[in-house]
């Protein structure tokens, strides 16, 4: 079947513990799509390795694209994806006409020069609580496509656009959707004030194309209260 860091995860941990470990994970990431900061949990009854020592044990077992950062204990009620205040992704755009065999597997390239400034425009529409319907893949039932988008930016550095978004929570997709559609205001194609337009539809119009999957990278999940998003984490940022 298809490899996913889920089922990695869960068959390693179930070769430490001699029994079957499922885990829970914050965020889904498609096939394609990175992570710096996914937290999981399971349940660790009757453990038999010590918690400060389960990420040098697991990384002994686990492949090279896959690595375990920290590991601590949480109450029983924890849950990763439901006990999340926040979770914020980076899309990354590799802008240049010709390829770079470095960030081929992390990033989507564009050709033609981007106007960042009228992406940046456009991105500030996002920001807010709205019915994200234009953003998500059709026939995904949810029991509400409203959302709060705490932040969401665009920055240029070198041949690299960043489209950073943080969220309460997102649609199917939706990342995707928002930084194909911020590409499109990038690329002339529609204006920055299209993308309120597309909010205000509530689903009656569709946002951008999602762009491929590559290019997209959970960098946090936050837990607590706290009142804004910080900043990304992870060294290859």
């Amino acid at each position: 079947g298809l490899r996913t860091v889920q089922g990695v995860l869960s068959d390693t941990l179930s070769r430490l513990s001699g029994r079957r470990v499922t885990v829970t994970g914050a965020g889904r990431t498609d096939a394609g799509v990175h992570a710096l900061a996914q937290v999981v949990n399971f349940d660790a009854a009757d453990w038999p390795c010590p918690v400060e020592r389960m990420p040098a044990a697991l990384n002994s077992l686990l492949p090279p694209d896959l690595a375990v950062v920290e590991a601590t204990e949480v109450p029983a009620g924890f849950h990763a994806r439901r006990s999340a205040r926040d979770k914020t992704y980076v899309y990354t755009v590799y802008n240049r006409p010709v390829r770079s065999p470095f960030w081929a597997r992390y990033s989507y390239q564009v050709g033609p020069p981007l106007d960042v400034a009228a992406m940046a425009r456009a991105a500030a529409h996002l920001v807010g609580v709205h019915d994200f319907a234009a953003f998500q893949v059709a026939g995904r039932p949810v029991k509400s496509t409203v959302r709060r988008l705490f932040r969401a930016g665009v920055e240029a550095e070198g041949p690299l656009v960043r489209m950073t978004f943080c969220a309460d929570g997102f649609l199917y997709r939706m990342v995707r959707m928002m930084a194909g559609t911020l590409v499109e205001v990038g690329r002339g194609k529609c204006e920055p004030q299209t993308v309120a337009g597309l909010l205000k539809a509530g689903g009656r119009l569709r946002g951008g194309p999602a762009l491929p999957p590559e290019g997209l990278c959970l960098t946090m999940v936050r837990y607590g209260e706290t009142d804004a998003c910080e900043e990304k984490r992870g060294g290859f940022w």
